[in-house]
């Protein structure tokens, strides 16, 4: 597809870079991509999908703005506390790409939902802070063949991995397999609010690597950062014979 003028120019840095270039503007432009909880993970995801060029993103999100999420949902101002966060979050993506269109699902994903919602995409990303939420989206996802990109918080630590990328990859469920007595969030323990911006950035980066073949995602690999130390470190993930999902 040929560049129009104005996405010369938006895209300049993109079509420079020889792994993306052309090709690859023209995929992310044609990219479907749902994210899951448009807070502190799936907002800075979603603003760098959309400046990037991402032609479609459906925000799936029941909840609404509170005063305590502007610590670290940067996509919302003051004047949002209230409003839905898809609603939101859908508008600010709009006004910063045209060429991105944007659809608001503001109905919690289910078990039950989760093909409906999902299905027609080319990646999923994971905000959301809830295993049960995560392990229905990790399912859809292996059910439709659509990669997952998996990002989770909790007060300095940030955990990032990408599951479904093929037959032979190993999915969510091949690293956690049941959902633990005692779940944390940002609510209970706190949360810092930069590494909420760190891990959205690397999430929309893996799914920019996925849509345009650029380098290396991390597929069968856990990214785990500690911000208190500023330590990083990559453990792999095999996929589990075992897994009920995967088979």
């Amino acid at each position: 597809m040929a560049f129009s003028p104005d996405q010369v120019s938006r895209y300049a840095r993109h079509l420079t870079l020889r792994e993306i270039g052309g090709p690859g503007q023209n995929a992310l432009l044609a990219a479907k991509v749902a994210i899951v909880g448009a807070g502190g993970l799936g907002g800075p995801a979603g603003l760098y999908l959309a400046a990037a060029g991402v032609g479609h993103i459906t925000l799936i999100d029941d909840d609404d703005i509170e005063a305590s999420n502007l610590q670290r949902q940067v996509q919302f101002s003051h004047a949002d506390v209230g409003r839905g966060k898809a609603e939101a979050m859908g508008g600010r993506l709009e006004s910063l790409n045209p060429d991105c269109r944007v659809t608001r699902q503001t109905t919690r994903l289910t078990t039950e939902n989760s093909i409906d919602l999902l299905c027609g995409h080319d990646m999923i990303l994971d905000g959301t802070d809830s295993f049960k939420a995560r392990f229905a989206i990790n399912d859809a996802s292996r059910e439709l063949g659509v990669p997952l990109v998996s990002g989770a918080l909790g007060r300095f630590d940030l955990q990032l991995g990408v599951f479904n990328v093929g037959e032979n990859s190993p999915c969510y469920r091949c690293f956690v397999q049941d959902i633990p007595d005692m779940e944390q969030n940002c609510a209970t323990h706190g949360v810092l609010g930069a590494i909420a911006g760190m891990g959205g950035s690397m999430m929309a980066m893996e799914a920019i690597k996925q849509i345009t073949g650029a380098g290396d995602v991390l597929d069968g690999r856990l990214y785990i950062y500690d911000a208190l130390r500023s330590e990083g470190r990559t453990i792999r993930i095999a996929r589990d014979p075992d897994c009920a999902t995967c088979k």
